[in-house]
């Protein structure tokens, strides 16, 4: 199959499942969503929760940061596409106008109960006709899409002239991602398999680097207005997000726990896990 960001044939990855770019080095995933569908092993939201929102809403306000950098005129509409549990909607809403989206029901469902603006269903299918937004930002979202191209161009089709997109997502070049095919390659799957989210409801389809995630999204009518890492890891919470997903073995589970925990002081050696793109959309020519 053809590479989605250079065209080049794709060759058989580390898994049955697992494809890669020889060319620019993108690699994909054919496993299946099932989002509302509770197929497969339960997410434990609670352990999620615990294990995620320190990490994130440190992430958060430095994305948030940037999009104001960005985008600087008035009061900017910011649509968060994927907005979870709402937290990257409480940490803008003092300054942007807010509206999330969420496809997943129960997880929307308990964001709208606490008063946030949260739309049920899938982008960009429950958006008004000409509604139309200042930035857009994906937090861990797009690599689980799988018809990607379309999402970009809804896009550009959705944000105003000069408008903002900012696609947060896990790093093919991350210190813990090449970890965890070494060891796959070595004959133990698990943390490569985690770290797609296989067997879960939305695992991962897509996997980028900065260049060739930038190659894809120019293509689609934007140009690179910063791209930047972010921590990957704290040590709070790092136990409930390894659990979350409820179906590690126990011993693989602190195995893995342990392992990273020792790690953590010299991550910042190396590539972070985590990379963040602005792009912003080109004038009509």
């Amino acid at each position: 199959m053809a590479c989605i960001v250079c065209g080049n044939t794709q060759v058989a990855g580390l898994a049955g499942w697992h494809a890669t770019c020889p060319a620019c080095h993108y690699e994909s995933a054919a496993l299946n969503v099932t989002i509302n569908a509770h197929n497969g092993p339960a997410v434990d939201e609670a352990e999620r929760e615990a294990g995620l929102k320190a990490l994130r809403l440190e992430n958060f306000r430095t994305i948030v940061a940037w999009a104001r950098r960005h985008v600087t005129a008035g009061r900017p509409r910011l649509l968060d596409v994927g907005s979870a549990h709402g937290w990257f909607l409480e940490t803008a809403q003092g300054q942007f106008d807010v509206l999330g989206v969420e496809p997943d029901a129960v997880v929307g469902g308990r964001a709208a109960a606490r008063g946030l603006p949260v739309r049920s269903g899938y982008f960009p299918d429950v958006l008004q006709d000409g509604e139309r937004f200042d930035v857009i930002v994906f937090n861990d979202v797009i690599e689980h899409i799988p018809d990607i191209r379309s999402a970009l161009e809804a896009c550009h089709a959705r944000l105003d002239a000069g408008g903002i997109l900012i696609l947060n997502l896990p790093n093919s070049r991350g210190f813990f991602y090449r970890l965890s095919k070494l060891i796959a390659r070595l004959g133990w799957r698990a943390p490569f398999e985690r770290l797609w989210q296989k067997d879960l409801p939305s695992p991962h389809v897509h996997y980028f680097n900065s260049h060739n995630l930038e190659q894809l999204v120019k293509g689609q009518g934007f140009d690179v207005a910063e791209a930047a890492e972010l921590p990957a890891l704290r040590a709070k919470g790092l136990l409930e997000r390894l659990r979350c997903a409820g179906n590690v073995p126990v011993l693989s589970l602190y195995v893995q726990y342990v392992a990273i925990m020792c790690a953590i002081p010299v991550l910042r050696m190396f590539p972070s896990d985590i990379i963040v793109g602005v792009f912003k959309k080109k004038a009509a020519s």
